[in-house]
């Protein structure tokens, strides 16, 4: 396949699962997006072409829908705080403007699942009018309206995941027990936006998608502890202010405090759908229920499975939260050889550590055993730049319930100086044998 598949918004979640499915497929996958680095770490990386460029500024645009046959339009700005319901109608009228000029034969959209006759919240309101600015323009528009998306890395279901992990007793508003969603599996979401590029009949068409179910916003929850066997109830509140739930959130999941905003001030909707033509135009697409996709999510609970996002050459220790994980990373420059290097590594490694992967001048992933509050996993990748050789330590650690967070939050600084003096360590006998042994975790 010849013709160009352009990705933009190519750092956020649904373009990484997207893009790996089209390279499957044998499509020609050009990425567009603002920060090129931040896809460094992704699997796909070589295998794309990448583009920098923004919505926000039209002249760099026209270099990236150049040659380009269809192009998916995955891009939102909530992460940018106040005015973004402006910014994301200016994007997507810049982005209409330029595949259209540029002879893009089919734009294909992904929005937000709402009732656009009803009163719904102003990010519902602008994900709806994204895509009615987008069809404004000469080149068809193809666009699918989803709700909460089940997978790994989802910002809904990872709110839900980190959440129903720490609460025994998850408190929430009363909204919770009768507001309605329709979740849908990723795979199922990526299934639709495949099919789009191959069935005809379907160009040009609103879709709204769902998962089998329809459940309430507090059986999301009570499904997901079952499937990750913890016993869980909720807490139900006559009234929690949005912004008070969106800071907690901030706090405990991945999700930062105006994308949290946002989604919870949507969730006072309900999110189903009312029109399911959907089902007739793509019957290939089977669909999966949350049950199913959250126990798919779970085994993907391996550092194998993350997306490298701290992979960027930003700075060279990081913190964060990933997919079900509390990560670690630490970078160093070390004045020795890679083989040396791998040597040092496997010379601390501990009685107690089970070495789950091994692959010489690329990688060594030893997972620590019994661990009550949690898997842990430690990574070291090791390669060579020039004559600079450079080690990466990366500590994966999924907290079980709230034994996990307790552990992690209680020694968080324990953790960093242990990880800071290994690393040290290693570096140190690169140039001298391997003597002493690490101590445990």
């Amino acid at each position: 396949m010849n013709n160009i598949i352009l990705v933009t918004g190519a750092t956020g979640y649904i373009a990484s699962r997207l893009i790996p499915r089209l390279l499957d497929s044998g499509y020609r996958v050009r990425a567009l997006a603002r920060d090129p680095l931040r896809l460094r770490g992704r699997g796909w990386f070589r295998q794309i072409e990448v583009v920098p460029g923004d919505a926000m500024t039209p002249s760099t645009l026209a270099p990236a829908l150049e040659g380009v046959h269809t192009a998916y339009y995955l891009i939102h700005n909530m992460s940018s705080g106040r005015g973004y319901t402006e910014r994301e109608i200016e994007g997507a009228r810049n982005f209409a403007s330029a595949a259209e000029q540029a002879g893009v034969e089919h734009v294909i959209y992904l929005g937000g699942l709402a009732d656009p006759e009803q009163h719904i919240a102003p990010h519902m309101r602008s994900r709806i009018e994204t895509g009615v600015v987008l069809r404004r323009g000469k080149v068809p528009v193809t666009e699918f309206r989803a709700g909460v998306i089940v997978g790994s890395g989802s910002i809904s279901f990872e709110m839900i995941r980190f959440m129903t992990e720490l609460f025994p007793i998850a408190p929430g508003p009363a909204w919770m027990s009768y507001k309605k969603s329709q979740p849908i599996a990723i795979q199922n979401v990526i299934d639709y936006l495949l099919a789009a590029l191959t069935v005809p009949g379907g160009r040009g068409g609103i879709y709204e998608i769902g998962g089998p179910e329809v459940v309430v916003y507090k059986e999301l929850m009570l499904k997901y502890a079952r499937a990750r066997g913890l016993r869980r109830s909720m807490l139900l509140l006559p009234s929690i202010p949005v912004q008070f739930m969106a800071f907690g959130v901030s706090l405990i999941t991945p999700v930062p405090y105006p994308i949290a905003h946002a989604l919870i001030d949507a969730l006072t909707d309900d999110s189903i759908v009312k029109h399911p033509e959907a089902l007739a135009i793509f019957p290939e697409v089977k669909l999966i229920t949350f049950d199913e996709a959250a126990r798919k999510a779970l085994g993907f609970l391996s550092p194998v499975h993350v997306e490298r996002v701290w992979d960027d050459g930003g700075h060279p220790v990081k913190t964060l939260k990933q997919e079900g994980f509390f990560i670690h990373h630490r970078e160093i420059k070390v004045n020795a050889g890679v083989d040396k290097v791998f040597r040092a590594i496997m010379g601390v490694m501990q009685s107690n550590w089970q070495v789950e992967t091994k692959q010489e001048n690329e990688k060594i992933v030893v997972r620590v055993k019994d661990q009550f509050a949690g898997d842990k996993w430690l990574e070291w990748r090791v390669g060579q730049i020039g004559n600079l050789t450079y080690m990466s330590q990366t500590f994966f650690f999924a907290p079980c319930g709230l034994p996990g967070f307790l552990y992690w939050y209680l020694l968080y600084h324990f953790h960093i100086m242990f990880f800071r003096n290994l690393i040290k360590k290693i570096g140190g006998e690169c140039a001298t044998p391997v003597r002493r042994k690490a101590s445990s975790l």
